[in-house]
């Protein structure tokens, strides 16, 4: 059995939206969870555009507290008030900017609240249960800004075929999936005749930076990095001196880094119509590269 893991872009320009690409926020999907990466205006209307349900977000990951990043936030939270979100959003953005949290809910007058715990994070290991780790690294930003990488743990899985013909059931499955063997009926079963070995997925999130070796550190062995691409090669300089990455140097990161798939989001206005140029440069670089469109989605 292959994971799937569903990745909607709900927005994909940068500072300033255009008439076909919102504000950045992209949305992955994975057995229960509902990882918001980014929320940036309008982003709480484009999930009724791409027909999700924003009471099932579970997680949001925020990269860093520019507008366009983050502007959605407290329209999101009162449409889930007002839907009776039941959970607790785990929330979880740069170390050292919770008070940015804190002054969006002083700013604005929410009629209802729900349940969140922040999380301040820096480097490494964010989160880890049984199936799936996040971490995230710094960037070079001109302020405190995080990429973050989602992966799923390997894991051995039980071959259902074999369950069936040997009529096994009960407590000594988990054995089985445990690696260990067993016997039934004095007949000894074992585990590695049970079981395989379903592969780990890393998706890995880069947006907004200056190029800097952490990129590649977080985006190595990626399934799918999803990386900015505010520039074009001619306009390199620019985009140093804002601290962004041009469309090759994502595709550069991409090559080095081994990761298997790029799609290229957060695109600057000044390209609007003329987007396949910059798809054209990476792909020099990376050829496996795909151009975000809002309300895109794809599965790894």
């Amino acid at each position: 059995m292959t994971i799937k893991i569903p990745i909607t872009f709900l927005g994909t320009s940068q500072a300033v939206p255009t008439a076909k690409r919102n504000h950045t926020s992209i949305l992955l999907e994975y057995n229960g969870e509902n990882i918001l990466i980014d929320c940036g205006e309008g982003t709480q209307r484009q999930f009724r555009k791409a027909k999700l349900n924003p009471c099932r977000l579970t997680k949001l990951l925020i990269t860093h507290w520019h507008g366009d990043h983050i502007l959605g936030i407290p329209g999101l939270l009162q449409t889930l008030a007002l839907n009776n979100y039941s959970r607790t959003l785990e929330v979880y953005l740069p170390k050292g900017t919770k008070h940015y949290m804190d002054l969006m809910y002083r700013l604005f007058v929410f009629k209802e609240k729900i349940k969140m715990n922040i999380h301040e994070v820096d480097s490494g290991k964010i989160l880890e249960t049984k199936e799936f780790i996040i971490i995230s690294e710094k960037m070079d930003h001109d302020t405190p800004c995080n990429a973050y990488s989602f992966i799923i743990k390997e894991k051995l899985r039980i071959k259902k075929d074999k369950l069936k013909k040997l009529k096994l059931k009960g407590p000594i499955i988990s054995q089985l999936a445990q690696g260990k063997d067993i016997v039934v009926n004095g007949k000894k079963i074992k585990s590695k005749d049970m079981t395989y070995l379903q592969e780990g997925k890393k998706i890995t999130f880069i947006l907004d930076t200056k190029i800097n070796s952490n990129c590649y550190k977080i985006a190595e062995n990626s399934d799918l990095l999803i990386s900015e691409a505010v520039y074009m090669k001619q306009d390199a300089e620019l985009s140093s001196e804002r601290k962004h990455l041009t469309a090759e140097q994502a595709a550069e990161i991409a090559k080095k880094s081994k990761s298997q798939k790029l799609v290229l989001t957060h695109l600057s206005q000044r390209y609007d119509g003329r987007e396949k140029f910059l798809l054209a440069e990476a792909k020099k670089k990376f050829k496996n590269t795909i151009l975000a469109e809002d309300l895109l989605r794809i599965e790894v």
